[in-house]
Formats: structure tokens, C-alpha cells, sequence
């Protein structure tokens, strides 16, 4: 039962990790990259400024994770009101909008909350995706100027080709009486499913993970080529190879079917059928940290080229020098609907440009730091295709005893403490699984 191997160290790796020290097991943990933490990682340049790796902070209600966080940081960690805003045709409304009309030309006020009630008034019709839901919950003046625009930015497809699988709390339904008050009032509440959040004080996010470093016997640069489930080995392109009683992997779907042998053509073509968003992240710091009074802006317009910004000097002053700002800028593509071309520096310069056209930097202020990353896999696409294939996908790893976890495992819209307990829960059907397999082997020897 000691020979559990878990691909990748990320947080679901870490939580897969966490349960199987309770069991006194010290599981091997494969990471392709030179350091440990996946999406969870940060990176401190030598000019002094911290950028995650996309804009990552603790919002969880679970007690338990809570506590186990900051522990991790020993109890030093910024607790920080979440402040919201978009941008939208030079407007800058509170987050989230359908709260917030208060500002916007009245026309189209008038005309989103005429289509509000007359939508509200019509009989209920049967919800097939995700474009459905949009003109059900806000009408179709506002869907269409505002979240269906954001779907083909963030989701890089249409909302009638999402599912509604992923809504959750993510995108609040008001009533009549919060429109018209967010309408006519610039006070009206701010009601978000998050309020506040958790960020560490030093070292950026993936010091979360700190005093999990010693529950794994851990091994980077080991990316995975071949997996054979039938003599459980696991072969890396430095040429290792690696024996496992039990594997546990977050690593995301369509790669961990391409490396197992002989994976049947129908999971190969549902794994290719998988959507996800890759995403460029263009980091940018400045002589001046006076930049916005939003964490993080959402941007509806289709011609500015970055979806979302972050701020990572406002999670924590020590993410950057003393007197200085820092922006972190989303791009987003997808193989499946917006293929990447080009090279990610080539996204530098416009969005300084756009930065520019919407009034967050100004003329005179001098860029002291850039730097570009580059995530093949960022956020999971609930396009119409996902559901039967992953069901395919997921049946099979089923069958061959391959664990799976994490954002990219269970292929879904998970945050920090989802992906975690993903982990945990991975690693008790692993041990589950094993226990199962000793009881008939002794069973069978009796």
C-alpha cells in the first residue's frame, strides 16, 4: 500500500498527499515542471515584484481548510474586502453589473429593465444551455451586451454551445426590486459570493502549500511520456522509469490519455472533444501603485484584447518594491475555438496599449517590469461536448485504477479548496481500491 505515485504537485496533488499521510503513506510525487505547485505556484523576479500564476486568493467557507492554510504560513496572512468593477464601452460599474446599472446611459438602462420584466412575465420555457439561462435570469438586452459578450472572452464560445453545469453561485439572479435599486442608486449592496478573502503576506500564494512540501518524496523535471496500467509503470522522457501500486493524477485529461498505453480510439477521440482555454498572462509592474481601487476588473469589450486584470500589489504590499503597482493581464485562446498564433511576447505591447485606451496607465507612468507566461490549460470550457466525454473519459480511467483530481482531472470549474479536497478524495479511493485488492489477495492465498 506504500508504493502510491501522484502526478503532479499542484493543490489537488497536495491534498491527495495530505490523506494519505493520516495513513502513515509517503506517496512519490511527479512534476514535469522545475518546480513544485502547478497553477498554484508564484515566482519572485529579481526586480522584487510576485506574480502567481493567474489571480489566485482563499475565499473558502470551510473551517478546516481555512485553518489548514494558515497554518501553512504560520498564521501570516492578509484577510482583505473584495472589491469588483468591469469595464464596459468606457464605464466602469460595480461588479457584478445586473446590481450595478447606476451610470450607464439610460438608454440602455431603460431598455434592460423593460426586457428584465417582460421576461420575468413570460411563461417558464425549458433551459437547454447556457445562451437560455442568460435571457431567462436578465433578458436579452443584457445578456447580450454583457455576459454573452464575456462568454466569447473567457469561454471562447458562444453561450449556446455552453452547458450550465459550471454556474454554481458564479453569476447572481436578482430580483426586480435589486435591478431597480442598483439602477437608481450608487449605493445599492454588494452582494457577491465573494466577500473577503485570504491572501499569504509573504512569498505569494503558493506559500499555502509550504508545510506540505515534506508529506511527498518529490521529483520535478519528471514529465510523463508513457503510462502502462497493466504492469503499473510509468515512464518519463528523461528516460526514468517508475512502478506504482496505486496512481493518483491531476494532470489534465487529454494528456494523461495520450500517454497510456493502448487507451482505447473512443476515450482518445472524448479526450480530444475536451475544451479548455489556454491562457497568456502578462505581468506588468510600474513606478506607481496607485492603479485602481478594484482587485480584479472584468472587460466585456471584444477590441480590448485582455479579459480580466488583476493587481497583485493589493493582495499583499510585499508583492512588490516599496512605492510600486502591478498588473496582471488575462488572454485568452483555446485550441478548440481560438487557436494561440504567435509567440506570447507578441501580447506585451498591446496590452500596455489597452492598459492605456482605458485610462489605467497614464502617459507619463514608466514600466519598470514586464514579463509574459504561457498556460496551455487555464480554465475548463463547458462547451455541449463536455459531458459525454468526459463521462467516457472518466469511465475508463475508472476501469484501469488510475486515480484522478484537480481542475484538470475531474475536468471541472474548481477553486483552491475544491481542488484540495479533490486530492483528499482521490487519495481515499485509491486507498479504498487497495484495501479491496489486499482482502482478495489474502482471500485467495487462505
Amino acid at each position: 500500500m506504500s508504493n502510491i505515485v501522484i502526478i503532479g504537485t499542484g493543490m489537488a496533488g497536495f491534498g491527495a498527499a495530505y490523506r494519505l499521510r493520516k495513513e502513515g503513506i509517503t506517496p512519490t510525487m511527479y512534476d514535469k515542471n522545475s518546480y513544485h505547485g502547478g497553477h498554484t505556484t508564484s515566482f519572485r523576479h529579481e526586480s522584487g515584484f510576485v506574480f502567481d500564476v493567474g489571480p489566485h486568493i482563499s475565499f473558502t467557507k470551510d473551517e478546516r481548510i481555512q485553518e489548514l492554510f494558515a497554518d501553512c504560513v504560520d498564521q501570516l496572512y492578509e484577510t482583505v474586502n473584495i472589491n469588483l468593477n468591469n469595464y464596459w464601452r468606457g464605464y466602469w460599474p460595480q461588479h457584478p453589473v445586473q446590481l450595478h446599472l447606476h451610470g450607464l446611459p439610460e438608454d440602455v438602462v431603460v431598455k434592460v429593465i423593460a426586457d428584465f420584466v417582460e421576461e420575468r412575465q413570460k411563461p417558464e420555457q425549458p433551459i437547454r444551455n447556457y445562451d437560455d439561462w442568460l435571457v431567462s435570469s436578465f433578458g436579452s438586452t443584457f445578456a447580450d451586451l454583457f455576459p454573452k459578450q464575456y462568454t466569447r472572452k473567457y469561454h471562447l464560445t458562444t453561450a449556446d454551445n455552453m452547458s450550465i453545469d459550471w454556474l454554481g453561485p458564479r453569476i447572481y439572479r436578482p430580483s426586480l426590486e435589486e435591478v431597480l435599486r442598483g439602477a437608481i442608486s450608487k449605493t445599492s449592496p454588494n452582494i457577491h459570493y465573494i466577500t473577503h478573502f485570504r491572501y499569504p503576506k509573504q512569498g505569494g500564494f503558493v506559500s499555502y502549500l509550504r508545510k506540505f512540501l515534506s508529506f511527498g518524496n518529490i521529483k520535478l523535471n519528471h514529465d510523463v511520456v508513457s503510462i502502462d496500467p497493466k504492469i503499473r509503470q510509468i515512464e518519463f522522457s528523461n528516460g526514468m522509469r517508475g512502478d506504482y501500486d496505486g496512481l493518483i493524477s491531476s494532470v489534465p485529461l487529454p494528456d494523461l490519455i495520450s500517454a497510456i498505453k493502448d487507451a482505447p480510439r473512443d476515450v482518445m477521440e472524448a479526450a480530444r472533444l475536451l475544451a479548455c482555454s489556454s491562457c497568456v498572462l502578462v505581468n506588468i509592474g510600474l513606478d506607481r501603485d496607485t492603479l485602481s481601487d478594484a482587485h480584479m476588473s472584468y472587460f466585456y469589450d471584444e477590441d480590448i484584447c485582455f479579459t480580466r486584470l488583476s493587481f497583485p500589489h493589493m493582495l499583499s504590499k510585499n508583492n512588490v518594491p516599496n512605492g510600486m503597482g502591478s498588473i496582471q493581464a488575462e488572454v485568452y485562446f483555446s485550441d478548440k475555438y481560438k487557436p494561440f498564433a504567435g509567440k506570447p511576447d507578441d501580447l506585451i505591447a498591446p496590452v500596455i496599449a489597452d492598459l492605456r485606451r482605458c485610462g489605467l496607465l497614464r502617459e507619463n507612468d514608466r514600466i519598470v517590469f514586464s514579463s509574459v507566461m504561457y498556460l496551455p490549460y487555464a480554465n475548463i470550457i463547458f462547451d455541449l461536448d463536455r459531458a459525454a466525454a468526459l463521462e467516457t473519459v472518466h469511465g475508463y480511467l475508472d476501469d484501469i485504477g488510475i486515480f484522478y483530481c484537480g481542475r484538470y482531472g475531474d475536468w471541472g470549474y474548481m477553486w483552491t479548496d475544491e481542488s484540495f479536497k479533490s486530492g483528499e478524495a482521490a487519495a481515499e479511493a485509491a486507498l479504498s481500491s487497495l484495501r479491496t485488492s489486499l482482502v482478495h489477495q489474502r482471500a485467495r492465498f487462505a
